[in-house]
């Protein structure tokens, strides 16, 4: 399975923000309001994705020997 390309978090952030603001700006024809809807979903679902990886990354830290220890996320261990 080919790995997923990494995303800039806070580009796509910034990009779903300009989608809503020219979207809330009402200067849209319905076919760009479409367009910039569907692009919003997509940024929407790769912004969830990279929250998700990241919650997980979190979840794998360990204590030993009464320290934190971060465990690496790898795409096999999620599978499992």
């Amino acid at each position: 399975m080919p790995k997923a390309k990494k995303i800039d978090f806070e580009a796509s952030l910034g990009q779903l923000e300009q989608l809503v603001d020219q979207m809330e700006d009402g200067e849209l024809s319905l076919e760009d309001s479409l367009k910039a809807f569907e692009q919003g979903v997509k940024l929407t679902r790769e912004c969830q994705q990279a929250l998700k990886e990241a919650e997980q990354k979190v979840q794998l830290l360990i204590e030993q020997n009464g320290e934190l220890v971060a465990t690496p996320f790898t795409e096999a261990e999620d599978e499992e």
